[in-house]
């Protein structure tokens, strides 16, 4: 049993709890997820199933897409609604919303487009000489931590007639890189506005190709007569790749390590290809060598 699995994850269980779940409903070990999501987080995880699993390292850089729940006037510990306040800005929350309704939004947001540099919260799964921050956090320690680049292709409001209530709270719509942390660009954006902020919903939309209008939630899973039947062929994990279709004769040899020499001189030296047979099932990911104008494979599967 081998695919891909659009999850939408719901509010309250971890990442590792999904992945769970899924073990028992598809009866089946190997399962494995690319971009983890906090417990209070709700949608897309891309869930790998069987030999998927060994794709991972082709889809955990891909772009995300989110729409965030940004509550002004605090922060907390942890950069969410769950966390302990930390500070306030002692502002009621008509004051707060008038301050939102003046903000030139269009300038402000362009600060936080294109490259910029983040500093991973303590509350993060990032490791830090082996250890992840969120442990360290919990037991009251803070350690330096090293700014990473990571880039904001488009952020928006999502409903800007909300600026004229008095609730403090704005939705926002970001598509980004892989690694960025919405909880970090909350708390900027509330400094940047000068009354502070966290996350009060986080959904995260789109996880590279993978988006939440076609992803089932766990219920959904577990009710099918056959949840085999939903998953995706291992294919469209790897589809942005350039294919190689192989003659039947080579398949074996390419199951066994061997390279095969092709036709196609379109490809750059070193690129990685998707591997398939006549029918385009992929058997293999490979790498182009120009030099012997060949594939060689570098992950069988099947």
């Amino acid at each position: 049993m081998d695919g891909i699995l659009t999850i939408d994850k719901p509010a309250g269980i971890t990442s590792h709890d999904v992945v769970a779940r899924v073990r028992r409903v598809l009866k089946i070990k190997r399962v494995g997820h690319t971009g983890t999501l906090d417990p209070f987080a709700t949608g897309v995880m891309v869930v790998l199933v069987g030999q998927a699993t060994r794709l991972a390292q082709f889809l955990d850089k891909d772009e995300k897409e989110y729409e965030a729940l940004i509550q002004f006037g605090s922060e907390t510990d942890t950069g969410d609604h769950t966390g302990l306040r930390t500070a306030d800005c002692g502002l009621g929350n008509e004051e707060i919303a008038e301050r939102l309704a003046d903000a030139n939004w269009s300038e402000l947001l362009k600060g936080f487009s294109g490259t910029i540099e983040q500093t991973p919260p303590m509350y993060s799964a990032k490791k830090v000489d082996g250890k992840k921050l969120y442990e360290m956090a919990r037991k009251g320690q803070e350690i330096e931590r090293k700014a990473a680049s990571v880039t904001i292709r488009e952020i928006e409001l999502l409903d800007a007639e909300r600026l004229r209530t008095s609730d403090a709270a704005l939705r926002t719509r970001i598509v980004c890189s892989a690694g960025t942390y919405i909880r970090t660009l909350a708390e900027d954006i509330g400094r940047a506005v000068g009354v502070g902020a966290h996350l009060a919903e986080l959904r995260r939309t789109r996880a590279g190709k993978f988006a939440i209008a076609a992803a089932v939630t766990l219920e959904e899973l577990g009710s099918v007569d056959d949840p085999r039947s939903m998953l995706i062929p291992m294919s469209e994990a790897v589809s942005h790749l350039p294919e190689v279709r192989l003659s039947d004769e080579r398949i074996a040899k390419t199951k066994s390590g061997l390279s095969s020499r092709i036709e196609d001189n379109a490809l750059a030296n070193g690129e990685t290809v998707r591997i398939a047979d006549p029918s385009g099932v992929l058997i293999a990911i490979g790498h182009f060598n120009a030099e012997e104008n060949s594939v060689q494979p570098k992950i069988v599967l099947g």
